[in-house]
């Protein structure tokens, strides 16, 4: 019998559309829509690069610029080159500054790293008035950190203030506090720390709650008592967490003003810092931006080795 030669009907293929040849009627009202939305987003994303660059990559190239410089932003800027860095080399304040910084860092990490993380764990252990005491944690962190320390200034008053007042009453010496050489630094870590651990201790309670319940269920049967679960179960799985907020808590406390301005003022040799001598440099004493602008740029640089080497450090311990 002879087979014909015409395909079968699943066989035939369709027509190509108008658009495989070329643009059809309907393609150019999406083509347009499409190139529009795209053209609004890279509209978005131009804008935010420039609003970037002027307020953080312009400021910080300025400031580099300036340190070069002697400029008191009235008259026009002298070309120093390296001038300004071996100026603040040989000013004793400068390794005052750096010494009295130090110091505040690392009494700080004693104080507002290690505090927030105790008062997180009590409070996740809490079964009543959670909610009351997470708002009396993070209300201080809720005011202005100037409404902070003059509060706090109020406290410390070596007359009439409110700690001098109960050390009396009970019968027991008072102290000057700010006043005093040896307890000035201790009285700004204590004010720092109250006003800013609120932060710290509610990103340290939500990780906290993320943990499983059942590593802890385990643990308790195998006998593990509370100080072992905290070790063996909680640090663990808080590492990163940890990690994260150490190096911010160094590189905020690095930069401390507001409480050594407000409350010793920037020539007390004792508490005297790195951001409020940049202040005495730039607006007291010497009227000298580039000078200022050489401190600041030394401070980022040490804030930048120092956060790259810490990275590299927790990074390599993760993997190892």
């Amino acid at each position: 019998m002879a087979t014909s030669l015409a395909p079968r009907r699943s066989e035939v293929r369709p027509p190509l559309p108008a658009t495989a040849h070329g643009p059809g009627p309907g393609r150019w009202p999406h083509l347009r829509r499409r190139l529009t939305d795209n053209a609004l987003a890279y509209g978005f994303l131009a804008a935010g690069i420039l609003s970037f660059a002027y307020f953080s990559w312009y400021p910080l190239i300025r400031g580099i610029t300036l340190s070069f410089q002697q400029d008191n932003l009235i008259t026009d800027p002298q070309w120093v080159g390296l001038g300004n860095y071996r100026t603040l080399l040989a000013d004793p304040l400068f390794w005052t500054a750096w010494k009295n910084t130090a110091e505040f860092t690392g009494l700080a990490l004693v104080f507002g790293y290690a505090v927030p993380f105790v008062i997180a764990v009590l409070l996740n252990e809490l079964r009543h008035f959670k909610a009351y005491f997470r708002i009396a944690v993070y209300l201080p962190v809720m005011l202005p950190p100037i409404v902070s320390v003059m509060l706090w200034q109020y406290f410390y008053d070596p007359g009439q203030g409110l700690f001098n007042t109960l050390l009396h009453g009970a019968h027991l010496p008072t102290s000057q506090w700010v006043q005093s050489p040896h307890t000035a630094m201790i009285s700004l870590v204590l004010v720092s720390t109250w006003a800013n651990m609120g932060g710290a201790t509610l990103m340290y309670l939500a990780a906290l709650q993320s943990i499983p319940g059942e590593l802890y269920e385990a643990a308790e049967l195998d006998g593990a008592g509370m100080w072992a679960r905290l070790r063996h179960v909680t640090v663990p799985q808080m590492r990163f967490v940890m990690l994260v907020l150490l190096l911010l808590q160094i590189i905020s406390t690095m930069q401390v003003f507001i409480e050594p301005f407000q409350m010793t003022g920037f020539t007390n040799p004792s508490t005297i810092t790195v951001m409020t001598l940049i202040y005495r440099y730039a607006f007291a004493v010497n009227n000298d931006f580039g000078l200022a602008a050489a401190m600041s740029v030394l401070l980022f640089v040490v804030l930048a080795v120092f956060a790259a080497v810490y990275l590299r450090l927790t990074r390599d311990g993760d993997q190892g």
